[in-house]
């Protein structure tokens, strides 16, 4: 994966904004703090409320908008103006960012087992009332090791389509 010297980090969530932060201070990822716009994670994930906010500020460089979400579906339309100043990669954390904590609890076979939504099995197995918040899943994955040793499990069982990025890709 190449990335332009410029990158925009989309997360769809506050879990996948804490993931990327706890990464992003513990120097893990291929891109550093430094290099994003803003300085870290933007949470808009509608095209062209991207480029109203941040690309109208005149940049000639190219832009690497890195999106991290679960659905493989969700479209990210921009201008044809701005086109071909956007690199748009999608990495794709389906079913959803939570069985990163699944994994972590080596809860996979029970949840398999569950037939519920990972979020769900979260909330109701786990006891996880606060799954989907920034703060709950920061402090969970407060040491970097941890949230890395999930990563690659969550991987090794993941059904990734050709061309499809995943967390461990953005990993050092």
């Amino acid at each position: 994966m190449e990335l332009a010297k410029i990158k925009a980090c989309i997360c769809a969530g506050a879990a996948e904004a804490a993931i990327i932060d706890v990464l992003l201070d513990n120097d893990l990822l291929i891109f550093r703090r430094e290099e994003m716009l803003d300085e870290g994670v933007i949470r808009c994930r509608d095209g062209k409320t991207f480029e109203t906010r941040y690309l109208r500020k005149g940049f000639k460089e190219l832009i690497s908008v890195i999106r991290i979400l679960d659905s493989r579906r969700e479209n990210f339309k921009l201008s044809k103006a701005y086109e071909s100043k956007v690199d748009v990669i999608n990495i794709i954390t389906a079913p959803e960012i939570e069985m990163l904590i699944i994994f972590n609890e080596d809860k996979y076979n029970e949840f398999k087992k569950s037939g519920k939504k990972p979020s769900i099995f979260c909330k109701e197995n786990l006891k996880m009332s606060s799954v989907k918040s920034y703060d709950f899943v920061k402090e969970y994955f407060e040491n970097p090791e941890v949230l890395v040793r999930a990563i690659k499990r969550y991987t090794e069982v993941s059904k990734i389509r050709k061309g499809e990025y995943t967390l461990l890709d953005l990993l050092k």
